[in-house]
């Protein structure tokens, strides 16, 4: 890297191991894509309440040359849904996870693979639904690195979302979203076992 990642913690408790464990996954996103020219994280506690269980939002601006920074960020509410008791480690590992996601996408934009978006046969994913809320309209998939990706009812282009459960596999193209990777395009795979 260029310039030295900055981390900063912002009304957040700051414990011994954070920060070590920030350096360690900023080391993976350098080995991830070795063009990474800088990193920034900041940790910031947004809001608290009286139970405490709040988690802090973890952001990360990656540079890399010739393109605007990449950038992690979304609100606490995205852990409450992801995790039972959300807490920094929980933060900082998703965060991370979908950066390494960020990565690996702007890698293969620039390998020319997803250039004009006309091929999405060969950027098509296999993933399986992780986790669903119909009264919502949304839920997660998970990818085969094992990471969860948000998708919307409307990025349905084939299957019933309604008749959508855990487990089921799915054909899915990955995009940014306004707060880091989504599914869209997702089509249920077809499964040539099933009985009539």
């Amino acid at each position: 890297m260029e310039f030295p990642p900055e981390i900063a913690f912002h009304k957040a408790d700051k414990p011994a191991w954070a920060e070590d464990e920030i350096r360690s996954r900023i080391d993976r996103l350098e080995k991830l894509y070795d063009g990474l020219t800088g990193c920034r994280v900041r940790v910031d506690q947004r809001a608290s309440n009286v139970e405490g269980n709040i988690p802090p939002v973890v952001r990360i601006e990656m540079s890399v040359p010739g393109h605007d920074d990449l950038v992690v960020a979304y609100e606490p509410d995205r852990l409450q849904k992801r995790f039972q008791n959300p807490d920094l480690r929980n933060a900082i590992s998703d965060a991370f996870t979908t950066a390494e996601q960020m990565l690996i996408e702007y890698k293969r934009q620039l390998g020319g693979r997803t250039k004009a978006g006309h091929h999405d046969v060969r950027n098509q994913f296999l993933g399986q639904v992780a986790e669903l809320h119909p009264e919502e309209d949304y839920g997660f998939l998970m990818t085969k690195e094992g990471g969860l990706l948000y998708f919307h009812r409307n990025g349905l282009l084939s299957g019933d979302f309604d008749s959508l459960k855990r487990g089921d596999e799915v054909h899915y193209v990955e995009e940014m979203g306004d707060t880091g990777p989504i599914a869209a395009k997702v089509r249920v795979a077809r499964n040539d076992n099933a009985a009539d």
